[in-house]
């Protein structure tokens, strides 16, 4: 008798999956997945790899402030980017930024996710009522801007909380990027929900007495997770810039801890004045990050929508 067949695992199946093999044939997405995972692999070593500790007050050199990159007649080699108004190393500060950047951006996504296929779970599966309450606070949330909306949140919340501790202040930024950011997560979901009800492994489940929650939970909502997936990973670009332009108008993250958007609008007010870099290179790091994702959804999207296989 011959021995029985073992089933390969799930890194094999998603190895030999249409997934993997969209993603190994778009040479877009893997130079994307390369810039967004060599920026995440920076932001969570910064501490090992920033030649210096820029917002340790302790180590800075006024008279080594607004320097100009190494390669610059004027530059220094131990600031390969240069250095700021207060004599902070451009590189160093760049890592430490995208690392506040990038945890703001998804502890806010992942906010919005939880928040937003909740209630479109209730709102497709239920129906009624339910959905009608749930549908018409999108209305309403989307009929204000999000910056906008972000702006009052985040204004409100340190007025309440004028000498809150750093943490407070990230929550209420994340809370403020979250406000707007569930819309199209409980939109999606419900859509899906309503099909998936419908189906007769979902009327089965009913019959034999299983409760809604525990069908939303373990029936309908692994079918939905696929837009979800798209969604969350082109929302991690839009938090990322909301948390930088909030940043530079000056009500984002806390000023002892600057993020990209920080050292934008701290760079801007020497712009005119030659030292061109204390801007443009932040800028041009919040550009690579959010187009690298944008990419990333992009194919993500493309790669999961059957009419395109």
């Amino acid at each position: 008798m011959s021995d029985a067949v073992t089933p390969p695992g799930p890194l094999r199946r998603f190895l030999e999956g249409d997934l993997w093999h969209s993603f190994t044939h778009t040479p877009t997405a893997i130079v994307a997945a390369s810039i967004a995972l060599a920026c995440i692999v920076v932001a969570a070593f910064t501490n090992m790899l920033a030649p210096h500790h820029p917002f340790d007050l302790a180590t800075l050199e006024l008279a080594d402030s607004r320097l100009p990159p190494a390669w610059l007649p004027e530059g220094r080699s131990t600031y390969l980017l240069g250095t700021d108004d207060q004599g902070r190393d451009i590189l160093s500060a760049l890592m430490y930024g995208s690392r506040i950047s990038l945890l703001v951006g998804l502890a806010s996504v992942v906010l919005s996710t939880i928040f937003g296929v909740t209630l479109g779970l209730l709102s497709g599966y239920l129906g009624g009522k339910t959905d009608a309450v749930i549908m018409r606070i999108c209305d309403v949330m989307l009929s204000f801007p999000a910056i906008l909306l972000a702006l009052l949140i985040d204004g409100v919340g340190r007025a309440l909380f004028p000498q809150a501790h750093d943490a407070l202040a990230y929550a209420v930024l994340i809370v403020a990027i979250s406000a707007t950011g569930w819309v199209p997560y409980a939109r999606a979901v419900r859509g899906g929900a309503m099909v998936e009800r419908q189906k007769e492994y979902v009327q089965a489940a009913r019959v034999i007495g299983v409760s809604p929650l525990r069908i939303m939970r373990r029936h309908v909502l692994p079918n939905v997770l696929g837009p979800v997936m798209v969604l969350a990973t082109l929302q991690l670009a839009t938090a990322i810039l909301i948390e930088a332009t909030l940043s530079f108008l000056g009500v984002g993250v806390p000023p002892t801890s600057p993020s990209l958007g920080t050292l934008i609008r701290i760079g801007n007010d020497f712009m005119f004045s030659g030292e061109w870099w204390i801007t443009v290179f932040p800028g041009a790091m919040l550009v690579l990050i959010a187009l690298s994702v944008n990419l990333l959804g992009d194919w993500l999207r493309d790669a999961l929508n059957p009419r395109l296989r």
